[in-house]
């Protein structure tokens, strides 16, 4: 049985899903640790948008708390960041590259950097325009958990991380179930806007809803920007809660899942919203992107699109066997390698295999530096016995 470990997150958010992916990855990692037993504190800015939206005030068995500033983080949580045995600093954390040097000289155990934007990451470093990361910093975390694997490995370690290694999205399978009922939408879409997903929305969703007026559309997300022209078939909500994500997904015929230009370009980065979908036993219609046959199988798991014809297509003219199936088949694909509880173990066999390198570096440290003093103390002076006369007897006085 592996012994209990105190971790500290420092994240973007994991009380508000507004508007962000972290939340929903952040609260299912830190539920699977407490259920195996660690002792878990998050840390996250009290920032006002998160505020009005919060949809999380607790989590079982882990602690969450909120702070005002980075002083005032230092003044509340020095304490807990000293007795951790590991302090995770995520992307996007508000003034990172100033909390991720304080938490390095502060921390007495291990610190990694948990990226869930690694392709941005890695775009804003070429030009050090990362708010949250820097060279420097980057090689000073003992840790690099990367959302994206394949290339982004390579191009981290030749950028100084100590320690690349994946730790991708992942699901709470207790939270997003297969909802049953009747279907309201043909297809669906849930996400943020991003201007570098708009045109492949525009070319999968909002094209093939103009032409096909009987078909029906949804899109959930927030910060659209008030000149998009949204179709009469095309069902608008600014939010959807992760309570309601099982829901929503499973009023869909099929879902569309779409990804961040700089995460298409680079691969291997799975959205958080692809395996909740998957797990909610949906039918993903996806766009196509390096690596994505590393965690389905397209055809059998979901169905890869190019064009809105292609989208039309499934829409229209495929089976309903066919359809019951790709969701069933990504969902089990989902609970067999892609949980939260898959991501925990991962982050403990990190964690451990650091930790005991750590302690062996020490002990053959201490064993070098007892060796060294006996090597440098000068060699013993021989002693001098002198030789012991025999005892004198009356015999020998009266010779």
């Amino acid at each position: 049985m592996q012994p209990t470990l105190r971790f500290v997150f420092l994240g973007l958010s994991i009380t508000s899903s507004w508007g962000n992916g972290h939340a929903t990855t952040y609260r299912g990692l830190v539920a699977a640790l407490a259920r195996r037993g660690h002792e878990v504190l998050f840390l996250e800015r009290d920032a006002p948008w998160y505020a009005r939206h919060r949809d999380l005030t607790k989590l079982a068995g882990a602690r969450v708390e909120l702070y005002g500033s980075v002083v005032d983080l230092r003044r509340r949580f020095t304490r807990e960041i000293r007795r951790a045995h590991v302090v995770v600093v995520g992307s996007y954390v508000p003034e990172g590259r100033r909390v991720g040097r304080w938490v390095r000289a502060a921390a007495r155990g291990l610190v990694a950097f948990y990226d869930i934007d690694t392709p941005v990451t890695l775009a804003a470093l070429e030009t050090d325009r990362c708010a949250y990361l820097s060279r420097r910093l980057l090689a000073a975390y003992d840790l690099y958990l990367s959302f994206s694997g394949g290339p982004a490995l390579c191009r981290l370690d030749r950028l100084g991380a100590r320690m690349p290694r994946p730790l991708y999205c992942a699901v709470d399978p207790a939270q997003y179930l297969p909802s049953g009922g009747p279907a309201a939408w043909d297809l669906g879409y849930l996400g943020t806007y991003a201007a570098d997903r708009q045109p492949a929305h525009e070319s999968l969703l909002l094209r093939v809803a103009d032409g096909w007026a009987d078909g029906r559309f949804v899109v959930g997300g927030p910060l659209y920007p008030p000149d998009i022209r949204w179709p009469a078939n095309v069902e608008r909500t600014e939010h959807v809660p992760p309570a309601d994500h099982s829901r929503f997904y499973g009023r869909q015929r099929f879902t569309l899942n779409l990804t961040r230009g700089d995460m298409r370009r680079l691969g291997h980065s799975p959205s958080v919203r692809l395996f909740e979908a998957a797990a909610c036993g949906a039918a993903i219609l996806t766009d196509d992107w390096d690596g994505l046959d590393e965690f389905f199988t397209p055809g059998v798991d979901l169905i890869r699109v190019r064009t809105a014809r292609d989208v039309v297509e499934a829409l229209r003219d495929m089976p309903e066997e066919r359809r019951a199936a790709l969701g069933r088949s990504a969902r089990a694909r989902v609970l067999a390698s892609h949980t939260a509880d898959d991501r925990a173990r991962s982050l403990e066999e990190y964690a451990f295999e650091l930790l005991e390198a750590r302690l062996g570096a020490t002990q053959a440290a201490e064993t070098f530096r007892r060796r060294s003093r006996r090597r440098s103390q000068p060699p013993a002076r021989p002693r001098v016995v002198a030789a012991r006369r025999p005892a004198t007897t009356d015999k020998d006085l009266t010779a």
